[in-house]
């Protein structure tokens, strides 16, 4: 798995789906994806080689390259693959179409990111620029600072001197290719050794390439298996055709997620399976009473009923057990993703932490993309009960908290 060598090809870098999640989406081959994946990372910090890709916390995502139409050097957000491609060759473009921050970024890209001789088009996330770099001390140690997001990443005084001598600091993690915009396909991974270097681009990918500090004994090995073996165990008893009518039903699907991303946001752990699609059930029932009640017409108040029926049918006698050892699925896959998390998080090379109203607090990385070599499929490793948690904490102070920049 996770070789990033092994590209895979597929839509549009936009969104990926935590790997708990493809029980939801993707039926009985998407969780079939998941287990894989895991499988194969445990294989792979067991010794078995390969590379990592790591998410960073940056923003806004920046696309540069080559305009396949008539091969000009361009900067673009994610409007690159709209119908008519939008897409900037002059500040006087960016004006156009942006204003604050993004603008100012977006010209920086502009300005330096051509002396990188990028061939084609790659993406990334942008980091800072020198007016969001600070020194701050630390537990009693002194770094230089970015604060893009939800992490603030920490590089050690000592080690610092390129981030502040640049004007920009990006990370780059899909590459594209194809003919035209809208039929490009994307690969996982940017290799920024092949780039040119210039002083004024912190420019970093997103490979892990040195793995031995983060490779498992035969105890952490033992453990991961155990879960795993949980895992196979459960999903054999799942009914194929409960996944199968889920995978069909996305507004469905779309909203257990949601449903369980209340309790990730609360930082609540789901403990109770049964007791919790007990709960989604009502929960779905309320949403869509509040529909119901809003219209004004008896035919407009048939058709929320209608879909809210229609989703019910789904909770039958037939489907309820294994929906609910669905969700102890995902408990368990969440549990053999965070051992693994926790071994990555060893190999970071610039310290990240949160911010507080009272200080900073260590955290571990954004997550990890792992690919599935049988499935092609890319799937995020996050730990959403730290990170997720701390993006919707108000009590995280976040990088586009202008106060926090001070």
């Amino acid at each position: 798995m996770l070789s990033l060598k092994d590209f895979i090809t597929e839509q549009k870098n936009t969104h990926m789906t935590h790997i708990e999640d493809k029980v939801l989406y993707g039926g009985v081959n998407g969780t079939r994806q998941a287990i894989f994946a895991l499988r194969d990372m445990r294989d792979m910090l067991a010794g078995g080689g390969g590379s990592v890709s790591v998410k960073w916390d940056g923003a806004p995502a920046v696309f540069a390259g080559t305009d396949p139409r008539d091969g000009k050097f361009f900067v673009a957000k994610k409007g690159i693959f709209n119908k008519n491609p939008k897409v900037y060759k002059t500040d006087a473009d960016i004006d156009d179409d942006t204003s604050g921050d993004l603008n100012k970024k977006l010209k920086l890209a502009l300005t330096h990111l051509p002396a990188l001789g990028i061939k084609g088009v790659i993406q990334g996330d942008f980091l800072f620029d020198q007016s969001d770099i600070k020194t701050k001390n630390i537990d009693g140690k002194k770094y230089v600072t970015f604060h893009p997001n939800t992490i603030v990443y920490a590089v050690p005084e000592e080690q610092a001197a390129p981030v502040k001598k640049a004007k920009m600091g990006i990370v780059w993690h899909t590459t594209y290719t194809g003919s035209t915009f809208e039929t490009m396909s994307a690969k996982f991974g940017v290799d920024v050794s092949k780039l040119n270097k210039t002083s004024a681009v912190w420019s970093q990918d997103a490979f892990l390439r040195d793995l031995t500090s983060a490779t498992m004994s035969k105890g952490d090995t033992k453990r991961v298996n155990k879960i795993l073996s949980s895992i196979g165990k459960l999903f054999n008893q799942i009914n194929g055709s409960t996944l199968r009518q889920l995978e069909s039903n996305q507004v469905l699907a779309q909203h257990i997620e949601t449903f369980n991303n209340t309790f990730v946001r609360k930082g609540e752990i789901i403990t109770n399976s049964k007791a919790h699609a007990a709960k989604l059930i009502k929960w779905i029932s309320a949403k869509y009473q509040k529909e119901i009640d809003a219209r004004k017409t008896e035919k407009g108040k048939s058709a929320q009923q209608a879909k809210l029926d229609e989703l019910l049918s789904f909770f039958s006698k037939e489907n309820m057990p294994s929906l609910i050892k669905m969700f102890e699925l995902q408990k368990l896959i969440v549990v053999a993703k965070l051992e693994l998390i926790n071994k990555l998080n060893r190999l970071q090379n610039v310290d990240t932490f949160v911010k507080t109203r009272n200080g900073y607090k260590v955290t571990g990385a954004e997550g990890y993309v792992a690919i599935d070599k049988l499935g092609g499929d890319a799937v995020k490793l996050v730990d959403r009960m730290e990170f997720s948690y701390n993006n919707f904490s108000p009590d995280i102070v976040k990088g586009w908290d202008s106060t926090s920049r001070s």
